[in-house]
């Protein structure tokens, strides 16, 4: 292989709009809108605005397990095309300052909430579910819920990018992530192994945070890296993602606000518990 000349930083960096990969289109230095458009409204008190990317996924399950669990937590879920640069506008950027998905807004309240573990926290205060109300369990919980925002960046943004996205592979980059990516798929390895989820004996927001991030990894559904990080080793960690995906309101917040895939399991907006039957892709897409 070619030696590599070595990089030296400049004094002041500047914008390279060529770099940064496949998100190279997306990806800029500064904040704020770029366009004017107003975000859509319907009818029901929770406005999401999202993509089933996995921090998406995090919030379409929460909701569909309350509903599931009975409470009143109906939702209209908006598709935000994040290639296309539907998370730079006006009325994106007034719920989201930070331009990420998800991003919800409740109606009833007047409160906007965004970050996905926030957007967790608060359903789970707001409706009185998924969160342990003792408060040595609530803490075990939130320890978790915490330690996943923390970790799955440098799954994504370090691993993925390096692994599965660059436009060049670097063999320092790639071992530094994959060496990290492996070290947090034993923390939760070791976590499970002696609990059924991670707060403890009762499925939680930490669990739904965590699933569509590490126990996707672990299920070969992120970066087609199963083999390169040797995921079948973590007995636990796939014990734990299996339990989590066979319930059926992961299976359904799995499907909202997702464009690509199978057109069966994309539901690009969800407004109605019986979308899922009458409004994937697959019966009202372009080939339907």
């Amino acid at each position: 292989m070619p030696d590599t000349p070595a990089y030296t930083p400049p004094k002041v960096w500047t914008w390279d709009t060529q770099s940064g990969g496949k998100f190279a289109s997306i990806n800029r230095p500064i904040a704020g809108p770029t366009h004017d458009k107003d975000l859509p409204v319907a009818k029901h008190p929770l406005q999401l605005h999202s993509l089933a990317t996995p921090n998406g996924v995090k919030v379409t399950v929460m909701l569909e397990e309350l509903l599931a669990a009975g409470h009143a937590a109906e939702y209209d879920a908006w598709l935000i095309n994040i290639q296309e640069g539907d998370q730079f506008s006006s009325g994106f950027v007034d719920v989201n300052p930070n331009s990420k998905i998800p991003a919800l807004f409740d109606k009833e309240t007047g409160v906007r909430v965004f970050e996905s573990g926030a957007i967790l926290l608060y359903l789970a205060e707001k409706y009185g579910a998924f969160l342990p109300k003792g408060t040595a369990e609530r803490t075990e919980t939130l320890n978790w819920l915490f330690w996943l925002q923390g970790s799955a960046p440098y799954l994504g943004g370090g691993f993925g990018h390096f692994y599965a996205y660059a436009p060049e592979k670097f063999e320092y980059a790639i071992n530094r992530f994959a060496m990290e990516a492996k070290r947090q798929l034993d923390v939760l390895n070791q976590r499970l192994e002696d609990c059924e989820y991670l707060g403890g004996d009762t499925y939680s927001i930490a669990d739904m945070a965590t699933a569509p991030w590490y126990g996707g990894l672990v299920k070969g559904q992120l970066y087609e890296a199963a083999e390169f990080l040797d995921v079948a080793s973590y007995e636990h960690v796939n014990r734990w993602a299996d339990t989590v995906m066979a319930r059926p309101a992961y299976a359904r917040g799995k499907m909202v606000n997702r464009a690509w895939g199978e057109p069966s399991e994309q539901l690009r907006e969800r407004h109605h518990a019986d979308d899922f039957a009458t409004q994937t892709w697959d019966k009202i897409g372009d080939d339907a």
